[in-house]
């Protein structure tokens, strides 16, 4: 059973996440609150972490800084991390955060799949990249 862990306050966010990924073989799991999201990393190990730029008083982009650190310091194995970004401008954020991809809401399903896809086969998915 494949794991991705989405951290996100949105009902809306997680329903369309859920429906886009979820299968036999792939389980969604939220979290609200980006202040949870290393210790839920290391008391699930998610396979694939999946992190809205909003999340409550933390958001995606610190707590992908602070997984990466986590990461660094070998508290935590390497995982595939995403954004969700609010907008084209949050692009620069988000590669500071060391991210491996994000997209930019709103959202679609096959945009959802290939993200996850591309990220579960070792690759990375920057989109809309080259607008920045």
């Amino acid at each position: 059973m494949t794991i991705v862990l989405l951290a996100t306050d949105s009902d809306e966010l997680f329903r369309s996440v859920d429906a886009a990924l979820a299968t036999d073989e792939v389980e969604v799991q939220r979290i609200t609150e980006g202040a949870n999201v290393v210790p839920t990393i290391q008391a699930i190990q998610p396979d694939f972490v999946l992190l809205d730029m909003q999340i409550g008083n933390m958001g995606g982009v610190a707590a992908c800084i602070a997984v990466r650190q986590e990461e660094g310091a070998q508290r935590l194995d390497e995982r595939p991390i995403a954004l969700l970004l609010d907008r084209k401008d949050d692009i620069f954020i988000a590669q500071q955060a060391k991210a491996d991809g994000w997209l930019v809401k709103p959202l679609d399903s096959l945009r959802l799949r290939k993200l996850f896809s591309t990220l579960s086969d070792g690759g990375n998915l920057y989109e809309q990249l080259a607008a920045t």
